[in-house]
């Protein structure tokens, strides 16, 4: 299967589907409160965000989901920087309304794009990135049990101007079998 294809995956907890211009009243609802998190990638306007994501989709940079919780659209994840020939890929570009942050959501999602990504799709390494500055992201995505990679020191500019660092972590094939293991023991649990 290829990592490009847009596919419906679904647990207990949420369901992700692919994402349409449909979803953007719904996101953006989703999307309040949260304008303090100036080093996310929460957009300011939700149909133009949709509209970039489905370009980079057509053009086979990105496939983007919209984050369902019961019947509501909680907000956007991706797989991006699809590298097909080499099965690798970053999931990113994820943010998450308040309501369901520190909820199964989260782990949730997780682990669907993990098992598609390492399952379905035959990934050699699955991706995550974030800013420096970005706490909450970065021991989310330690818990998951991605191991840091390394820090892209001046990595980018941001949209004010300021110097990102950038965070990288991954997760190979081998170490899948443990992830997928924690990521439901912590899902039973709830």
């Amino acid at each position: 299967m290829l990592l490009t294809e847009p596919i419906v995956l679904e647990n207990a907890h949420v369901r992700l589907e692919p994402l349409t211009p449909e979803h953007a009243g719904d996101l953006a609802a989703a999307r309040e409160g949260l304008d303090y998190a100036w080093y996310t990638s929460v957009p300011e306007d939700v149909p133009d965000e949709i509209d970039r994501r489905l370009a980079e989709r057509d053009a086979g940079r990105m496939n983007p989901w919209v984050v369902m919780a019961g019947e509501r659209a909680m907000g956007m994840t991706t797989f991006c920087n699809i590298d097909q020939a080499s099965r690798h890929v970053e999931i990113g570009y994820t943010w998450l309304s308040p309501a369901v942050q520190r909820t199964a959501v989260n782990t949730a999602a997780k682990l669907l794009l993990l098992g598609h990504a390492f399952d379905a799709c035959e990934a050699i390494a699955v991706e995550f990135r974030t800013h420096w500055h970005n706490r909450q992201s970065r021991a989310a995505i330690e818990r998951l049990g991605a191991k840091q990679d390394g820090i892209l020191r001046n990595h980018r500019l941001g949209p004010d101007g300021s110097l990102r660092d950038t965070v990288v972590y991954s997760i190979l094939p081998h170490e899948w079998p443990a992830v997928r293991l924690g990521l439901q023991s912590r899902l039973d649990r709830r």
